[in-house]
């Protein structure tokens, strides 16, 4: 009896391993919730990509709405959404960069060739400082109020529909 129950609680059981694995391929991980979000951003201390002297920590986001985003020279989609990036500097945004598991030579080559809307880039080369923001990937892109609390986290690529429909409405809202 035990040995018949027990044939028919396995493929019970692996059905509904299954069913819960096929649900998690489903999902959109780009949709998932910033474990940081309404948290201080966190401390760190590194120096900067143009300048190898000069140490900046998490003090350098409080004061003034920062949009703060993650990149490497590597990364196709960084390429990509610099335009964007371009522009919400020019609309006045205040931008740190992030240059993410790369080495200072690319990441000043990539902002020649690409532009530079960033105030500061601050220089992750193990990428450290990513990992305590939880990057998986670049591009990531964090909007930090005037306290230094991570207020929106954007997941990979920033579009021109993203500016418009989500971060340029987070900065508004943040401001």
């Amino acid at each position: 009896m035990t040995r018949r129950l027990l044939l028919l609680l396995l493929p019970i059981g692996f059905l509904g391993i299954a069913l819960f694995l096929y649900q998690g391929l489903g999902q959109d991980p780009s949709q998932r919730d910033s474990a940081l979000m309404a948290r201080e951003f966190p401390e760190f201390q590194a120096t900067t990509l143009r300048d190898a002297e000069r140490q900046v920590d998490q003090s350098l986001f409080i004061g003034e709405l920062t949009l703060v985003n993650v990149w490497g020279e590597w990364c196709p989609a960084c390429k990509q959404e610099m335009p964007q990036l371009l522009s919400l500097a020019d609309h006045g945004i205040r931008m740190v960069g992030i240059n993410y598991r790369d080495t200072r030579e690319k990441g000043l080559e990539f902002l020649t060739e690409f532009g530079d809307p960033f105030e500061i880039n601050i220089f992750d080369p193990d990428g450290s400082l990513g990992f305590d923001l939880g990057v998986y990937g670049a591009p990531e892109t964090f909007l930090v109020d005037a306290e230094g609390v991570i207020r929106y986290h954007h997941k990979g690529y920033v579009s021109p529909e993203d500016v418009r429909d989500r971060i340029l409405p987070e900065v508004e809202k943040w401001r």
